[in-house]
């Protein structure tokens, strides 16, 4: 999956916004203000994305490609590595980290934010 796809897929969800915060390489997709998605568009072979600490387990366990993040925390967050995972699943992983983000937004901020996207 390609920077400018797993682009399309984070802007296509509902209060999202993308910066460069740390440097003009990597790149950060934001629900209200909060992280959950992130990758270095020089070498975009990887993304960061939150994971429900379990979940990320067995995921971790499951696909050579999805190990602790780098430089985050290594209990909810996942490095995701594109190259032999099929687009729907990289999706839903980004759903999955999107959702886990907005589920600790306080409830104000959450009425305003559909938690399904399809």
């Amino acid at each position: 999956m390609h920077l400018d796809k797993v682009r399309d897929y984070c802007m296509g969800l509902p209060m999202v916004t993308e910066s460069f915060p740390f440097d003009e390489n990597v790149l950060v997709w934001k629900v209200a203000g909060k992280i959950f998605c992130l990758g270095d568009v020089r070498m975009f072979d990887s993304i960061n994305l939150k994971c429900n600490p379990e979940k990320a387990i067995t995921l971790r366990e499951e696909y050579s490609q999805i190990v602790p993040g780098w430089h985050m925390n290594k209990t909810m967050w996942n490095t995701v590595y594109l190259n032999g995972l099929q687009e729907k699943f990289i999706e839903s992983l980004i759903l999955h980290s999107y959702q886990e983000v907005v589920r600790k937004l306080p409830r104000k901020i959450q009425n305003n934010i559909p938690l399904h996207h399809e």
